[in-house]
């Protein structure tokens, strides 16, 4: 079953341009609106989206993320409204649409079942940035069995055994976590983002396609993400450009990153 994501960031390549993977919370400001913003960043050079239900305990999230995910949820977000959002995301937009979602509600929700309502609701796949492929079994067989993608992260501390394990086991792209810690804009990547591509890379197939994430903020960090990697990953900057500029200001700073996506003859 060929990948959604996978075809979407191909496109890109194929375009002359890195792919754009843009992450918003659902339910930020509110429901309504959040789906307004995801439609705005497919229409203004995103070309895969990254959705994360908000969670009361985002481990992995920085203060922007997390201010914007307790908003949501003291507006009352449950999550059903998840594959609410997403069936009208996936009918106004063509990019492929991922869920980034911490394991626990998933779990709470059944897997099975969270599987079928996101395929349901026009979901290309789910990332899971605290499970591990090991420990993924029921959602490495639910995703077989609905063509989902399933997307883990690695960091610059994987072991290479850890890192066959997740090339193996992901479909999409890996994302690859450009430094340890929370989410967030810095003012430098670390030179380990381009290492750890580098490492699977080595690894992998010729097909293995890598999305760097965690601390990109500018064009300038897009276009040189995309000097060694397939796809640039932006959450930080484009919720602080909704929660500050509403959906003209998001539309403006998702433009000026897709700027930066152009890659160099």
């Amino acid at each position: 079953m060929t990948s959604r994501v996978s075809a979407a960031i191909d496109a890109a390549h194929a375009d002359g341009r890195g792919a754009f993977v843009a992450y918003l919370p659902l339910g930020f400001p509110d429901l309504q609106t959040s789906i307004d913003a995801a439609v705005t960043l497919a229409e203004n050079g995103v070309d895969v989206l990254e959705l994360g239900p908000p969670y009361s305990d985002p481990v992995m999230d920085g203060t922007v993320i997390q201010e914007a995910t307790q908003t949501a949820l003291a507006a009352g977000f449950r999550l059903q409204d998840t594959f609410t959002a997403m069936r009208e995301i996936t009918r106004r937009v063509d990019v492929p649409v991922l869920v980034m979602s911490y394991w626990n509600p998933v779990m709470q929700y059944g897997v099975d079942r969270y599987a079928d309502d996101l395929l349901a609701a026009g979901g290309a796949g789910l990332i899971t940035p605290d499970i591990t492929p090991d420990a993924a079994a029921d959602w490495i067989a639910a995703s077989e069995r609905t063509g989902l993608d399933r997307v883990f992260l690695a960091a610059p501390t994987s072991t290479d055994e850890r890192l066959d394990l997740i090339i193996e086991a992901s479909t999409g792209f890996v994302y690859t976590v450009s430094t340890m810690g929370i989410t967030g804009e810095r003012a430098q990547l670390d030179a380990a983002a381009r290492r750890l591509v580098e490492r699977l890379r080595v690894r992998g197939s010729a097909s293995l396609r890598t999305c760097v994430g965690v601390g990109i903020s500018t064009a300038e960090q897009v276009s040189g993400v995309l000097a060694y990697a397939d796809g640039a990953i932006v959450g930080t900057a484009l919720v602080r450009a909704l929660r500050d500029g509403g959906l003209e200001g998001l539309a403006e700073t998702a433009r000026a990153l897709s700027a930066g996506t152009r890659r160099r003859a």
